[in-house]
């Protein structure tokens, strides 16, 4: 059976997040060479790399970075932008050397995709798997109190060639947040996204053999509370 992120990440998808866009992977980017001791010639995984935009930012600072995610439309994208080695794989079963990076990154929502957190445990097991003793890992993830504080039950939204739908709840659990996409002449799409809490996130990390060193709310490196947009987790792997 296919999985929504499988169908999902294309182009549809670009056309609805047109915003996210190179000035905000380059904040997101900036926040992490300030907080890890990064050098010219790290070598940098960045998983669900999306079209590029982070792994062009490593780029520009020194980094050799290497870009991986599981759509094709998102890996073609990234090809214009970026020189770094592109890799198509699931997160849950990387095609990685282990203990090989000094950097493994996950932003901007990258995570919380799967059905079961067992799934969850596995992909954050082999992220981290990736990076060298002493190296360091970074996670961007929603903020689950301020996504249930501030989501919108159902709006309309123009893009360029049509008019989208888009329906967001909380399952009945509270354990996700579901978004349903009606995008016109018969396409629909969904999203769901565990809802993790920060602490929650922290002891899986420290579970996986980080230990973290930095909680941030924004990229603005504001501290991490209850109203931040943002969990940025930041941390050394053992």
């Amino acid at each position: 059976m296919t999985e929504w992120f499988e169908e999902w990440f294309g182009e549809e998808y670009l056309r609805l997040y047109p915003h996210r866009d190179d000035r905000d992977a380059e904040r997101a980017v900036s926040l992490i060479l300030r907080t890890v001791p990064f050098q010219r010639g790290w070598r940098v995984l960045d998983v669900a790399c999306g079209a590029g935009r982070h792994a062009r930012a490593f780029e520009a600072a020194g980094g050799r970075c290497t870009g991986l995610d599981l759509s094709l439309t998102l890996l073609r994208l990234a090809r214009q932008v970026t020189e770094a080695p592109l890799v198509r794989a699931d997160m849950r079963q990387l095609p990685i050397r282990p203990a090989s990076m000094d950097l493994t990154v996950n932003l901007f929502t990258s995570f919380g995709y799967f059905d079961r957190d067992s799934e969850h445990t596995a992909a954050l097991s082999e992220m981290i798997g990736t990076v060298r003793p002493e190296g360091w890992f970074v996670i961007d993830f929603l903020n689950a109190a301020t996504v249930r504080r501030q989501l919108v039950p159902e709006e309309t939204l123009e893009v360029p060639g049509a008019t989208v739908r888009v329906f967001r709840s909380v399952s009945p659990d509270g354990r996700y947040v579901c978004k349903s996409i009606h995008a016109g002449h018969g396409r629909q799409f969904r999203e769901r996204v565990r809802l993790f809490e920060p602490d929650q996130m922290v002891h899986m990390l420290e579970a996986a053999g980080v230990t973290v060193q930095n909680r941030f709310g924004d990229y603005d490196a504001s501290p991490l509370g209850s109203d931040s947009p943002r969990t940025i987790l930041a941390g050394r792997v053992q």
